[in-house]
Protein backbone atom coordinates (compact mmCIF):
# COMPACT_ATOMS: atom_id res chain seq x y z
CA UNK A 1 0.00 0.00 0.00
CA UNK A 2 1.39 3.39 -1.00
CA UNK A 3 1.76 6.10 1.64
CA UNK A 4 -0.22 9.26 1.27
CA UNK A 5 1.41 12.11 -0.61
CA UNK A 6 0.80 15.79 -0.38
CA UNK A 7 2.51 19.09 -0.91
CA UNK A 8 0.71 20.37 2.17
CA UNK A 9 2.87 20.54 5.27
CA UNK A 10 2.08 21.51 8.83
CA UNK A 11 2.92 25.17 9.17
CA UNK A 12 6.42 25.67 10.51
CA UNK A 13 6.68 27.64 13.71
CA UNK A 14 10.01 29.13 12.67
CA UNK A 15 8.69 32.42 11.30
CA UNK A 16 6.99 33.14 14.63
CA UNK A 17 10.15 32.01 16.37
CA UNK A 18 12.25 34.38 14.31
CA UNK A 19 9.93 37.29 15.04
CA UNK A 20 10.09 36.61 18.75
CA UNK A 21 13.85 36.26 18.51
CA UNK A 22 14.13 39.73 17.02
CA UNK A 23 12.06 41.11 19.87
CA UNK A 24 14.33 39.45 22.41
CA UNK A 25 17.68 40.33 20.83
CA UNK A 26 19.77 42.25 23.29
CA UNK A 27 17.89 40.96 26.33
CA UNK A 28 20.06 39.20 28.89
CA UNK A 29 17.28 36.69 29.60
CA UNK A 30 18.36 34.54 32.54
CA UNK A 31 20.73 34.51 35.45
CA UNK A 32 22.05 30.99 34.85
CA UNK A 33 25.58 31.26 33.39
CA UNK A 34 27.29 27.86 33.67
CA UNK A 35 30.31 28.85 31.58
CA UNK A 36 31.15 31.52 34.13
CA UNK A 37 29.73 29.85 37.22
CA UNK A 38 31.84 26.68 37.00
CA UNK A 39 35.61 26.68 37.00
CA UNK A 40 36.04 22.93 36.55
CA UNK A 41 33.99 20.02 35.35
CA UNK A 42 34.14 18.53 38.85
CA UNK A 43 32.14 21.54 39.99
CA UNK A 44 29.65 20.84 37.21
CA UNK A 45 29.30 17.23 38.34
CA UNK A 46 28.70 18.30 41.93
CA UNK A 47 26.00 20.78 40.92
CA UNK A 48 24.37 18.28 38.56
CA UNK A 49 23.90 15.56 41.15
CA UNK A 50 20.18 14.85 41.50
CA UNK A 51 19.08 17.09 38.63
CA UNK A 52 16.54 16.04 35.98
CA UNK A 53 17.44 17.11 32.44
CA UNK A 54 14.67 17.60 29.89
CA UNK A 55 16.03 16.89 26.40
CA UNK A 56 13.67 18.21 23.75
CA UNK A 57 14.15 16.34 20.48
CA UNK A 58 12.32 15.24 17.36
CA UNK A 59 10.14 12.32 18.39
CA UNK A 60 9.61 10.72 15.01
CA UNK A 61 12.81 8.66 14.96
CA UNK A 62 12.09 5.38 16.77
CA UNK A 63 15.72 4.29 16.91
CA UNK A 64 16.83 7.67 18.15
CA UNK A 65 14.19 7.58 20.85
CA UNK A 66 15.28 4.10 21.91
CA UNK A 67 18.93 5.11 22.02
CA UNK A 68 18.25 8.04 24.34
CA UNK A 69 15.90 6.06 26.59
CA UNK A 70 17.83 2.80 26.75
CA UNK A 71 21.49 3.78 26.31
CA UNK A 72 22.11 7.44 27.05
CA UNK A 73 19.67 7.86 29.94
CA UNK A 74 21.10 4.93 31.99
CA UNK A 75 24.62 6.30 31.50
CA UNK A 76 23.46 9.70 32.77
CA UNK A 77 21.79 8.12 35.78
CA UNK A 78 25.10 6.47 36.67
CA UNK A 79 26.45 10.02 37.09
CA UNK A 80 23.54 11.19 39.21
CA UNK A 81 21.48 12.83 36.45
CA UNK A 82 18.01 11.78 35.35
CA UNK A 83 17.56 12.27 31.61
CA UNK A 84 14.00 12.78 30.42
CA UNK A 85 13.28 12.82 26.68
CA UNK A 86 10.61 15.30 25.56
CA UNK A 87 9.39 14.34 22.07
CA UNK A 88 8.41 17.16 19.71
CA UNK A 89 7.17 17.28 16.13
CA UNK A 90 9.53 20.07 15.02
CA UNK A 91 12.69 21.44 16.61
CA UNK A 92 11.42 25.05 16.42
CA UNK A 93 8.76 23.99 18.95
CA UNK A 94 11.49 23.73 21.57
CA UNK A 95 13.01 27.09 20.68
CA UNK A 96 9.57 28.68 20.77
CA UNK A 97 9.20 27.45 24.34
CA UNK A 98 12.60 28.84 25.32
CA UNK A 99 11.93 32.24 23.77
CA UNK A 100 8.47 32.46 25.29
CA UNK A 101 9.84 31.70 28.74
CA UNK A 102 12.62 34.24 28.28
CA UNK A 103 10.06 36.84 27.28
CA UNK A 104 8.15 36.00 30.47
CA UNK A 105 11.31 36.54 32.50
CA UNK A 106 11.72 32.92 33.59
CA UNK A 107 15.22 31.85 34.64
CA UNK A 108 14.05 28.31 35.51
CA UNK A 109 13.24 27.25 31.96
CA UNK A 110 11.57 23.92 31.20
CA UNK A 111 13.97 23.16 28.34
CA UNK A 112 17.45 21.97 29.40
CA UNK A 113 18.84 20.63 26.11
CA UNK A 114 17.69 20.72 22.48
CA UNK A 115 18.80 18.45 19.65
CA UNK A 116 19.36 21.26 17.18
CA UNK A 117 21.11 22.60 14.13
CA UNK A 118 20.52 24.92 11.21
CA UNK A 119 17.99 27.73 11.42
CA UNK A 120 16.89 26.79 14.92
CA UNK A 121 20.42 27.34 16.18
CA UNK A 122 21.01 30.56 14.25
CA UNK A 123 17.66 32.04 15.31
CA UNK A 124 18.33 31.18 18.95
CA UNK A 125 21.83 32.60 18.77
CA UNK A 126 20.50 35.85 17.33
CA UNK A 127 18.12 36.05 20.30
CA UNK A 128 20.93 35.27 22.77
CA UNK A 129 18.90 32.24 23.84
CA UNK A 130 21.88 29.87 24.05
CA UNK A 131 24.45 29.46 26.76
CA UNK A 132 27.83 29.91 25.07
CA UNK A 133 31.40 29.03 25.97
CA UNK A 134 30.39 26.04 28.10
CA UNK A 135 31.62 23.29 25.81
CA UNK A 136 35.26 24.02 26.68
CA UNK A 137 34.53 22.57 30.12
CA UNK A 138 33.49 19.19 28.71
CA UNK A 139 36.36 16.68 29.11
CA UNK A 140 35.25 14.65 26.10
CA UNK A 141 35.67 17.61 23.74
CA UNK A 142 39.36 16.60 23.74
CA UNK A 143 38.44 13.77 21.37
CA UNK A 144 37.10 16.11 18.66
CA UNK A 145 39.11 17.79 15.93
CA UNK A 146 39.23 21.44 16.94
CA UNK A 147 39.64 22.43 13.27
CA UNK A 148 36.77 20.31 11.90
CA UNK A 149 34.68 22.77 9.84
CA UNK A 150 31.49 20.77 10.43
CA UNK A 151 31.89 21.31 14.18
CA UNK A 152 32.91 24.95 13.94
CA UNK A 153 29.95 26.14 11.86
CA UNK A 154 26.30 25.12 11.92
CA UNK A 155 24.72 25.93 8.54
CA UNK A 156 27.12 28.86 8.25
CA UNK A 157 26.61 30.14 11.81
CA UNK A 158 29.73 29.97 14.02
CA UNK A 159 29.13 27.55 16.88
CA UNK A 160 31.25 29.54 19.38
CA UNK A 161 30.84 26.95 22.11
CA UNK A 162 27.06 27.47 22.17
CA UNK A 163 26.25 23.81 21.42
CA UNK A 164 28.05 20.50 21.84
CA UNK A 165 28.50 18.22 18.81
CA UNK A 166 26.45 15.03 18.84
CA UNK A 167 26.75 13.23 15.49
CA UNK A 168 27.44 13.78 11.80
CA UNK A 169 25.33 13.16 8.74
CA UNK A 170 26.13 12.86 5.04
CA UNK A 171 23.59 13.37 2.30
CA UNK A 172 23.62 10.20 0.21
CA UNK A 173 21.89 8.79 -2.84
CA UNK A 174 21.17 5.08 -3.19
CA UNK A 175 19.84 2.96 -6.02
CA UNK A 176 18.39 -0.41 -6.98
CA UNK A 177 21.32 -2.21 -8.61
CA UNK A 178 18.98 -4.68 -10.30
CA UNK A 179 17.33 -1.86 -12.21
CA UNK A 180 20.22 0.61 -12.61
CA UNK A 181 23.20 -1.13 -14.19
CA UNK A 182 25.14 2.02 -15.12
CA UNK A 183 24.54 4.39 -12.20
CA UNK A 184 25.10 8.14 -12.59
CA UNK A 185 28.12 9.68 -10.88
CA UNK A 186 27.16 13.37 -10.55
CA UNK A 187 24.02 15.28 -9.64
CA UNK A 188 23.68 16.45 -13.24
CA UNK A 189 23.97 12.82 -14.34
CA UNK A 190 21.12 11.96 -11.97
CA UNK A 191 18.93 14.62 -13.58
CA UNK A 192 19.85 13.31 -17.03
CA UNK A 193 19.17 9.73 -15.94
CA UNK A 194 15.76 10.74 -14.62
CA UNK A 195 14.83 12.35 -17.93
CA UNK A 196 16.01 9.27 -19.79
CA UNK A 197 13.95 6.99 -17.51
CA UNK A 198 10.57 8.71 -17.10
CA UNK A 199 8.65 7.88 -13.94
CA UNK A 200 11.56 6.19 -12.19
CA UNK A 201 12.76 9.09 -10.06
CA UNK A 202 11.31 11.59 -7.63
CA UNK A 203 12.25 13.44 -4.45
CA UNK A 204 10.44 14.66 -1.32
CA UNK A 205 8.71 17.99 -1.69
CA UNK A 206 10.53 20.87 -0.01
CA UNK A 207 10.32 22.11 2.73
CA UNK A 208 10.76 18.48 3.77
CA UNK A 209 14.32 18.27 5.06
CA UNK A 210 15.54 15.67 2.55
CA UNK A 211 13.87 17.31 -0.43
CA UNK A 212 15.27 20.67 0.61
CA UNK A 213 18.82 19.25 0.72
CA UNK A 214 18.34 17.77 -2.74
CA UNK A 215 17.30 21.19 -4.03
CA UNK A 216 20.47 22.74 -2.63
CA UNK A 217 22.61 19.95 -4.11
CA UNK A 218 21.14 20.65 -7.54
CA UNK A 219 21.97 24.34 -7.19
CA UNK A 220 25.54 23.66 -6.05
CA UNK A 221 26.16 21.18 -8.84
CA UNK A 222 24.79 23.41 -11.58
CA UNK A 223 26.85 26.29 -10.19
CA UNK A 224 30.01 24.32 -10.92
CA UNK A 225 30.61 23.06 -7.40
CA UNK A 226 30.01 24.05 -3.79
CA UNK A 227 33.05 26.30 -3.76
CA UNK A 228 31.37 28.58 -6.30
CA UNK A 229 28.39 29.50 -4.10
CA UNK A 230 28.91 31.88 -1.15
CA UNK A 231 28.22 30.32 2.22
CA UNK A 232 26.36 33.43 3.36
CA UNK A 233 23.03 34.17 1.71
CA UNK A 234 22.55 37.39 -0.23
CA UNK A 235 20.00 38.43 -2.80
CA UNK A 236 22.78 38.87 -5.34
CA UNK A 237 24.10 35.35 -4.78
CA UNK A 238 20.57 33.96 -4.91
CA UNK A 239 19.86 35.74 -8.20
CA UNK A 240 23.08 34.37 -9.65
CA UNK A 241 22.79 30.72 -8.65
CA UNK A 242 19.22 29.76 -7.73
CA UNK A 243 17.41 30.28 -11.08
CA UNK A 244 19.36 27.50 -12.84
CA UNK A 245 18.35 24.97 -10.17
CA UNK A 246 14.70 26.01 -10.22
CA UNK A 247 14.63 25.86 -14.02
CA UNK A 248 16.28 22.41 -14.06
CA UNK A 249 13.76 21.01 -11.60
CA UNK A 250 10.87 22.59 -13.49
CA UNK A 251 12.08 20.95 -16.71
CA UNK A 252 12.57 17.66 -14.86
CA UNK A 253 9.04 17.55 -13.47
CA UNK A 254 7.32 15.79 -16.42
CA UNK A 255 9.89 12.97 -16.14
CA UNK A 256 9.26 12.35 -12.45
CA UNK A 257 7.13 9.67 -10.84
CA UNK A 258 3.49 10.44 -11.67
CA UNK A 259 4.86 13.19 -13.94
CA UNK A 260 5.47 15.37 -10.90
CA UNK A 261 1.74 15.73 -10.23
CA UNK A 262 2.50 14.77 -6.64
CA UNK A 263 5.63 14.29 -4.55
CA UNK A 264 6.50 12.09 -1.57
CA UNK A 265 5.87 14.01 1.62
CA UNK A 266 9.13 12.89 3.27
CA UNK A 267 12.05 10.46 3.15
CA UNK A 268 9.99 7.59 4.58
CA UNK A 269 7.41 7.96 1.81
CA UNK A 270 10.19 7.98 -0.78
CA UNK A 271 11.63 4.81 0.78
CA UNK A 272 8.26 3.14 0.38
CA UNK A 273 8.21 3.98 -3.32
CA UNK A 274 11.74 2.62 -3.64
CA UNK A 275 10.88 -0.58 -1.75
CA UNK A 276 7.78 -1.11 -3.90
CA UNK A 277 9.80 -0.77 -7.11
CA UNK A 278 8.10 2.48 -8.09
CA UNK A 279 11.39 4.40 -8.32
CA UNK A 280 15.00 3.26 -8.73
CA UNK A 281 17.00 6.04 -7.05
CA UNK A 282 16.35 7.56 -3.63
CA UNK A 283 18.18 9.71 -1.08
CA UNK A 284 18.80 10.12 2.64
CA UNK A 285 20.69 12.29 5.11
CA UNK A 286 21.11 9.24 7.36
CA UNK A 287 22.91 6.63 5.22
CA UNK A 288 24.03 4.54 8.20
CA UNK A 289 20.40 3.52 8.68
CA UNK A 290 20.32 1.82 5.26
CA UNK A 291 22.06 -1.25 6.67
CA UNK A 292 19.22 -1.93 9.10
CA UNK A 293 16.54 -1.04 6.53
CA UNK A 294 17.93 -3.61 4.09
CA UNK A 295 18.48 -6.17 6.82
CA UNK A 296 14.90 -5.83 8.05
CA UNK A 297 13.49 -6.14 4.54
CA UNK A 298 12.21 -2.56 4.48
CA UNK A 299 14.47 -1.95 1.46
CA UNK A 300 15.42 -4.55 -1.17
CA UNK A 301 18.74 -6.47 -0.95
CA UNK A 302 19.74 -4.92 -4.29
CA UNK A 303 20.07 -1.50 -2.59
CA UNK A 304 23.47 0.11 -3.13
CA UNK A 305 24.90 3.47 -2.11
CA UNK A 306 25.68 5.89 -4.94
CA UNK A 307 28.83 7.88 -4.22
CA UNK A 308 29.19 10.96 -6.40
CA UNK A 309 32.45 12.28 -7.85
CA UNK A 310 31.67 15.84 -6.73
CA UNK A 311 30.79 14.77 -3.18
CA UNK A 312 27.65 15.68 -1.27
CA UNK A 313 26.72 17.96 1.59
CA UNK A 314 27.45 16.96 5.17
CA UNK A 315 26.64 18.49 8.52
CA UNK A 316 26.63 17.85 12.23
CA UNK A 317 23.85 17.79 14.80
CA UNK A 318 24.37 19.38 18.19
CA UNK A 319 22.99 19.63 21.71
CA UNK A 320 22.18 23.26 22.51
CA UNK A 321 21.85 24.55 26.08
CA UNK A 322 19.27 27.33 26.62
CA UNK A 323 20.50 30.27 28.64
CA UNK A 324 17.66 29.87 31.16
CA UNK A 325 17.82 26.08 31.57
CA UNK A 326 16.75 25.12 35.08
CA UNK A 327 19.17 22.19 35.19
CA UNK A 328 22.11 23.56 33.22
CA UNK A 329 24.78 21.61 35.11
CA UNK A 330 22.95 18.35 34.47
CA UNK A 331 22.60 19.28 30.80
CA UNK A 332 26.35 19.79 30.57
CA UNK A 333 26.92 16.36 32.12
CA UNK A 334 24.55 14.74 29.61
CA UNK A 335 26.29 16.51 26.70
CA UNK A 336 29.67 15.28 27.95
CA UNK A 337 28.43 11.70 28.31
CA UNK A 338 26.95 11.87 24.80
CA UNK A 339 30.42 12.81 23.52
CA UNK A 340 32.17 9.90 25.23
CA UNK A 341 33.81 7.28 22.98
CA UNK A 342 31.56 4.63 24.55
CA UNK A 343 28.34 6.50 23.71
CA UNK A 344 29.57 7.60 20.29
CA UNK A 345 30.44 4.00 19.39
CA UNK A 346 27.13 2.69 20.69
CA UNK A 347 25.23 5.31 18.71
CA UNK A 348 27.23 4.49 15.56
CA UNK A 349 26.13 0.84 15.67
CA UNK A 350 23.44 0.44 12.98
CA UNK A 351 21.57 -1.86 15.35
CA UNK A 352 21.36 0.93 17.92
CA UNK A 353 20.92 4.11 15.89
CA UNK A 354 23.53 4.22 13.14
CA UNK A 355 24.81 7.79 13.46
CA UNK A 356 28.31 8.83 12.41
CA UNK A 357 30.62 9.90 15.21
CA UNK A 358 31.82 13.46 15.72
CA UNK A 359 35.02 12.19 17.33
CA UNK A 360 38.43 12.10 15.66
CA UNK A 361 39.29 8.46 16.25
CA UNK A 362 43.00 9.22 15.84
CA UNK A 363 42.77 11.04 19.18
CA UNK A 364 41.40 7.99 21.01
CA UNK A 365 43.29 5.41 23.02
CA UNK A 366 43.72 1.95 21.45
CA UNK A 367 40.98 0.60 23.72
CA UNK A 368 38.61 3.37 22.66
CA UNK A 369 39.49 2.91 18.99
CA UNK A 370 38.65 -0.75 19.35
CA UNK A 371 35.06 0.18 20.22
CA UNK A 372 34.69 1.52 16.69
CA UNK A 373 36.77 -1.22 15.08
CA UNK A 374 34.34 -3.80 16.51
CA UNK A 375 31.31 -2.18 14.91
CA UNK A 376 29.76 -4.45 12.28
CA UNK A 377 30.83 -3.71 8.71
CA UNK A 378 28.00 -2.96 6.35
CA UNK A 379 27.65 -4.68 2.98
CA UNK A 380 25.50 -1.70 1.93
CA UNK A 381 27.08 1.45 3.32
CA UNK A 382 30.75 2.45 2.88
CA UNK A 383 32.54 3.91 5.88
CA UNK A 384 32.22 7.60 6.66
CA UNK A 385 35.60 8.43 5.11
CA UNK A 386 34.44 7.18 1.72
CA UNK A 387 30.95 8.67 2.01
CA UNK A 388 32.36 12.07 2.91
CA UNK A 389 35.00 12.12 0.16
CA UNK A 390 34.88 15.55 -1.52
CA UNK A 391 32.11 16.51 0.89
CA UNK A 392 31.10 20.12 1.41
CA UNK A 393 29.47 21.84 4.36
CA UNK A 394 25.97 23.25 4.47
CA UNK A 395 25.15 26.68 3.15
CA UNK A 396 24.06 29.41 5.53
CA UNK A 397 20.61 28.75 6.96
CA UNK A 398 19.03 31.73 5.16
CA UNK A 399 19.48 29.90 1.86
CA UNK A 400 17.04 27.21 2.97
CA UNK A 401 13.71 29.10 3.19
CA UNK A 402 14.56 31.19 0.13
CA UNK A 403 15.11 28.13 -2.06
CA UNK A 404 12.14 26.27 -0.56
CA UNK A 405 9.82 29.17 -1.35
CA UNK A 406 11.16 29.45 -4.89
CA UNK A 407 10.52 25.75 -5.40
CA UNK A 408 6.97 26.10 -4.07
CA UNK A 409 6.16 29.01 -6.33
CA UNK A 410 7.91 27.98 -9.53
CA UNK A 411 8.14 24.18 -9.51
CA UNK A 412 5.22 22.93 -7.43
CA UNK A 413 2.88 25.49 -8.95
CA UNK A 414 4.00 25.00 -12.54
CA UNK A 415 1.15 24.09 -14.90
Amino acid sequence: MLPSFSLARRRSLLPATAALALALTGCSGASVEPAESFGTFDEVLAAADGQTVDLWMFGGDAKGNAYVDEVLAPAALDQGVTLRRVPIADTPDALNRVLSELQAGRDDGSVDLIWANGSTFSTGKQAQAWQCGWTDLLPNMQYTDQDDPLLLNDFGTPVDGCEAPWHKAQFTFFYNSDAVTDPPTTVEDILDWAQAHPGRFTYPAPPDFTGSVFLREVMLSLAGGAEQVPLTYSQAAYDQYAPAAIQALTELEPSLWREGATYPRDEQALNTLFADGEVDIAMTYGPATLTDLVGSGALPPSTKVLTLEEGTVGNASFLALPVNAADAAGAMVVANIALSPEQQAAKADPGTWGQFTVLDTDLLTPTQQNLFAQLPESPIVPDYEELSRNAHGELGSEWVPALNEAWRQDVASAP
